[in-house]
């Protein structure tokens, strides 16, 4: 206690303007500097305290409130200075300076250790560094999210796809069941109808009757023809062929089907449009738009058919997974009808789907062109807009070969029969027994097998035959395309007829009929047997 009287007492000391010798301009030049100083170091803390109390996130916060309380503290000595000029009050001057020395020592020995600290601190480049490559991570980010999004469109695409095929094969399945009895029992049907037909001229209901049943049993056969189409199991004979001639030579038989009330328009591609295509089934798949067309329009309208070369490219085929790049014979068949509603776009290609009241159509038209088209190895794409009509537009691959000049429709002409030896295998019952009496009645000499086995018998017995006319599927260990390469093997100079309504694979590969195998497909009239056999026994 003493030592503190001691150190406020200043009885005895003198201000220190007596140092200045009370000279005016050196006391008032101490007196404004000191206070400018101590204004100064005053309102530096509050600015760092206020800085220090805002941010709370910056890194060694605490040393701001160190430094404000040293600068503070410094500020404080200058006042001092300034009352010791009037006052000698050294002690109370001296206690401030301690504790301004304490907060300049405590500031300074927590300073130096943080300055290596403090240096590793990331600089503004480092940041810009980090930021950029954060962005950069964004974007691959983004572009990951942007891909995985993708795959994922794509994965329920392929389900979609999937869903598609798995629909077909059962639908294909379901066919093929059904097509191949279903077929024999036509073929027997249509076959003996004619016949009859010929048999009962005299008397007209009879021959309405007749009429009735070949209708019938045309209708069961389009049937089948169309669920073997759009489950893509009919065998197809595709070659080099002119669409722009196709059209135009059909153009009759769409005037015939749509009616007077429809304007047919055609634009088509200057020069030829070859594709590689079966001429029959692209004929018969472009009168099922234009009956479609038809429809569409109950009051009357236009039908546009329009042809063209194009070529899809990748950023095409990407937009559209089915599509595969190239070049394509696109045609486009157009309506002015009523448009389809988009809820059931998806919907039109389905198998049995249609708009169309109760017994008004099958709902196997289109589903028969889309399985087609994809049989052929094309696409068909469908625009459609309710009030505005409805265009289709199908694509297929082009060829560079010449177009195989189309013929005219074969004319409903029994033709000729010869005196060769035939040899017929067919597992049905009543298709053989109807078969070998058209062929005796054609002058032919028939040889019959019910099965493969047989079949070989009778070639072992060395009995010369001509032609071996064989159904595809047969019951036993063997098909007919096996007991053919058997039986040729050991005649080389036979002749072979294959007849099915449902082939499998055994002489149809990728959709398209083996090169060399002529086939008669169920069910057939009379006089498509009669020429089959013929153009059989000439090859």
């Amino acid at each position: 206690m003493h030592f503190l009287r001691s150190l406020f007492d200043s009885a005895d000391l003198a201000p220190h303007g007596i140092c200045l010798l009370w000279r005016p301009e050196l006391v008032w030049l101490h007196v404004v500097s000191d206070a400018l100083i101590g204004i100064s170091y005053f309102s530096i803390p509050v600015a760092i305290g206020y800085f220090a109390a805002k941010r709370s996130d910056i890194v060694y916060g605490w040393v701001f409130w160190a430094f404000a309380i040293f600068i503070w503290a410094c500020g404080s000595t200058h006042f001092f200075s300034i009352w010791t000029l009037w006052s000698p009050n050294y002690g109370a001057e001296g206690l401030v300076k301690v504790v301004t020395a304490g907060a300049s020592v405590v500031t300074a020995v927590a300073l130096w250790p943080l300055l290596p600290k403090a240096l590793a601190l990331p600089s503004n480049e480092q940041l810009r560094r980090v930021n950029d490559a954060l962005k950069e991570q964004i974007k691959e980010r983004d572009a990951a999210m942007a891909a995985l999004e993708a795959e994922k469109t794509e994965r329920l695409k392929a389900e979609e796809m999937l869903r598609q095929t798995q629909k077909m094969d059962a639908i294909g399945q379901l066919t093929g069941g059904i097509a191949h009895d279903f077929n024999n029992m036509l073929t027997v049907i249509l076959g003996n109808v004619e016949g009859l037909a010929e048999s009962v001229a005299g008397a007209p209901k009879l021959v309405t009757t007749v009429r009735l049943i070949e209708e019938a049993a045309e209708r069961g056969a389009e049937l089948t023809q169309h669920l073997l189409a759009f489950a893509r199991k009919q065998p197809l004979e595709p070659r080099p062929t002119d669409v722009n001639a196709l059209v135009t030579s059909a153009e009759t038989l769409f005037k015939h089907a749509l009616g007077e009330q429809i304007e047919i328009e055609t634009i088509l591609e200057d020069g030829p449009l070859i594709v590689l295509v079966d001429p029959s089934q692209l004929r018969a798949s472009l009168l099922n738009l234009a009956v479609n067309a038809r429809d569409a329009m109950p009051n009357g309208g236009k039908l546009t058919i329009e042809t063209a070369n194009v070529v899809l490219d990748e950023t095409y085929a990407a937009s559209n997974s089915e599509v595969s790049p190239g070049r394509y014979g696109m045609i486009a068949v157009s309506d002015t009808g009523v448009g389809i509603p988009a809820p059931i776009r998806d919907r039109v290609f389905e198998p049995f789907f249609t708009t169309k009241e109760m017994g008004k159509g099958t709902g196997l038209g289109l589903s028969m062109v889309y399985g087609f088209v994809k049989q052929s190895n094309g696409y068909i794409k469908l625009y459609s807009e309710e009030g505005h009509g409805t265009t289709i537009k199908i694509y297929l691959p082009r060829s560079d070969e010449q177009a195989v000049e189309i013929a005219d429709e074969v004319s409903a002409v029994r033709a000729r029969g010869g005196s060769e030896t035939i040899l017929v295998v067919e597992d049905d019952a009543l298709v053989l027994e109807y078969v070998s009496a058209q062929l005796e009645g054609l002058g032919y000499t028939t040889l019959l097998a019910a099965n493969a086995a047989e079949a070989l018998a009778i070639i072992e017995r060395g009995e010369k035959i001509d032609l071996l006319f064989t159904d595809v599927i047969l019951t036993g260990t063997m098909n007919g395309r096996e007991l053919a390469r058997e039986v040729t093997a050991r005649v080389p100079s036979i002749k072979v007829l294959f007849t099915s309504g449902y082939t499998e694979n055994s002489i149809v590969h990728h959709g398209r009929l083996d090169s060399g195998v002529l086939l008669l497909t169920k069910p057939y009239r009379n006089w498509d047997l009669a020429n089959m056999v013929r153009m059989a026994l000439r090859t």
